[in-house]
């Protein structure tokens, strides 16, 4: 129990981390004030450039796949799979609600892609075909986002992998989704943001973003 509770306030803090705002602050920038007011990669990519958002796209993923790995230094995966998922789940929650800035958070993509990179490998690579394949044919990095994390459980039930991993899979896909359900709302009503596509040009300028 207690090695759990470790594995939970550790990925926690992990997560919360708010690599969005520090790296958008570095910049003289608020990143919660700009954009979509969302201090994931994709809003700082927008605000400040492709070479900002790429930075904390990985070190999002990186907070997840620490926080879902450091556990398998302590057995075999088969034995420390729950300490994994436990860190994997807090991490996501961590990037939504972080403690360090009010409770304010992204939507644990890039995050929870991290911790799936280092708990299921196979599973994450459909992922980001899927993810790849939504965002080329239309152009939104929320629609892909979502149905790339949609993935995961169904190639986990395919590959019959363990209970566990099956439904944290499902849980973490719905939290994502339910993140998005603004711009689920923008895409059914055709003004959600596109790559090359200015985003005053598809919603409203205070609305969020993905």
């Amino acid at each position: 129990m207690t090695t759990l509770l470790i594995a939970v306030a550790a990925g926690y803090l992990l997560g919360a981390l708010p690599f969005g705002y520090l790296v958008a602050r570095a910049k003289g920038v608020n990143i919660f004030e700009v954009g979509s007011k969302n201090p994931g990669a994709t809003n700082v990519r927008r605000v400040l450039g492709h070479g900002p958002g790429n930075l904390v796209l990985f070190l999002d993923a990186l907070k997840g796949a620490v926080a879902a790995g450091w556990p398998r230094f302590l057995g075999p995966i088969g034995e420390v799979e729950g300490l994994c998922i436990a860190g994997l789940v807090a991490s996501v929650l961590g990037h939504s609600f972080s403690c360090f800035t009010g409770f304010k958070g992204g939507k644990s993509v890039a995050t929870g892609a991290g911790g799936f990179l280092v708990l299921f490998p196979v599973g994450m690579l459909v992922g980001f075909g899927v993810f790849g394949t939504a965002v080329g044919l239309s152009r939104m990095i929320s629609l892909g986002s979502m149905l790339g994390a949609a993935a995961l459980p169904i190639t986990a039930v395919i590959l019959q992998s363990s209970t566990l991993l099956v439904s944290v899979a499902a849980v973490v896909a719905l939290f994502v989704i339910l993140r998005h359900r603004a711009n689920i709302s923008r895409i059914l009503a055709g003004t959600e943001s596109k790559i090359g596509r200015p985003a005053a040009a598809s919603a409203a300028p205070d609305a969020p973003k993905s």
